[in-house]
């Protein structure tokens, strides 16, 4: 997988407070609810604009639809929906570099810088880089042939952006059940809603550095984790050799990687999970028979799933004096 710096494809998570206001564009520092009509005036264009840019860059590698998902769940998680991961530092301090996000890839950003430079062309300072986000996360969803949805928009950009605020808010791969429950309570998720989100993990990409302890270093007794499949074991310690570099990685869903589908429920049936936070969500009884309805239903866990992403593109929006609209999504105004 092409990266940033490092890591792998994990997912998603933040205390926020569960604002539903924005600023209108030609007023910023008026209060106004989120709404999928938001620009229909100032800016028309936006969503075909958003969808061509888009599937330009996703023609380009396949790499643009996780990159892209991504970058919603590891912003909204830390701080809100505010567009502060794009923030770009020279200090090296922003979002982006912490440690839970040095995984980013590239593209993913790549993908949003592209967007907003076509954006300002036909809409020159009417449109949030945390809308666009959002808006590009719902098209490669519906690119890789998942479901579709209206997105809600009006949101604003932050004026920080600080490494220190992610630590904690973000699930790590080696996580729990009863880890991962209390992390997404807080933002005001369901074990359902929980269930859904970790579903993104049915398209891209993950560093081998990410779950080799599964495969080597379970336990002292136990070296493999044993609810992995056996064979699908194996064929991981094949692509993934002890003391593997952290530039090798693996598909997330061996079986569909690049589509968006229920493929990583029915997976963690059969032991295909690839880290311990997705396996366990099928050895774990409070959330196995979610599982099984979503491997069950390809429907119920795409409405369940843009049910989620809604309640996520909620979190934590500014408005007013508190966000701005950018010029350029690396770059506060200021």
């Amino acid at each position: 997988m092409e990266k940033r710096r490092r890591g792998g494809v994990s997912s998603l998570m933040v205390l926020a407070a569960l604002l539903t206001v924005a600023a209108m564009p030609s007023q910023p520092h008026v209060a106004a609810a989120l709404s999928a009509d938001y620009y229909k005036d100032s800016c028309p264009d936006l969503e075909s604009i958003v969808r061509y840019e888009v599937t330009r860059k996703k023609n380009e590698t396949v790499v643009t639809i996780p990159a892209t998902l991504r970058l919603v769940f590891h912003d909204c998680m830390v701080g809100g929906c505010d567009a502060a991961v794009l923030i770009a530092s020279k200090n090296n301090d922003a979002e982006k570099d912490a440690e839970d996000n040095e995984s980013l890839a590239g593209d993913g950003f790549d993908t949003i810088n592209r967007v907003k430079a076509a954006v300002e062309k036909k809409c020159p300072g009417v449109v949030s880089c945390a809308d666009i986000i959002a808006l590009a996360a719902r098209d490669v969803v519906y690119l890789a042939d998942g479901p579709y949805w209206r997105v809600e928009l009006g949101r604003l950009d932050a004026l920080a952006s600080r490494a220190s605020d992610v630590k904690g808010k973000l699930p790590a791969p080696e996580m729990r059940v009863k880890e991962l429950t209390p992390l997404f309570q807080s933002n005001g998720f369901t074990t359902k809603e929980m269930v859904a989100l970790s579903g993104a993990h049915t398209v891209g990409f993950a560093h081998c550095t990410r779950f080799t302890n599964r495969l080597y270093t379970y336990s002292s007794s136990t070296p493999t984790d044993p609810s992995f499949n056996s064979d699908y074991a194996d064929q991981l310690k094949q692509a993934c050799p002890r003391n593997v570099g952290p530039t090798i990685a693996v598909n997330m869903d061996p079986v569909s990687p690049i589509k968006f589908d229920n493929a990583y429920y029915t997976n963690l049936l059969y032991g295909l999970g690839l880290f311990t936070s997705d396996q366990v969500l099928y050895t774990d009884e409070t959330t196995k028979p979610i599982v099984d309805e979503f491997a069950a239903s390809q429907k119920e866990f795409f409405d369940a799933f843009v049910a989620a992403m809604l309640k996520l593109g909620r979190l934590g929006v500014k408005t007013g004096k508190d966000g701005e609209i950018r010029r350029v999504c690396t770059a506060f105004n200021h």
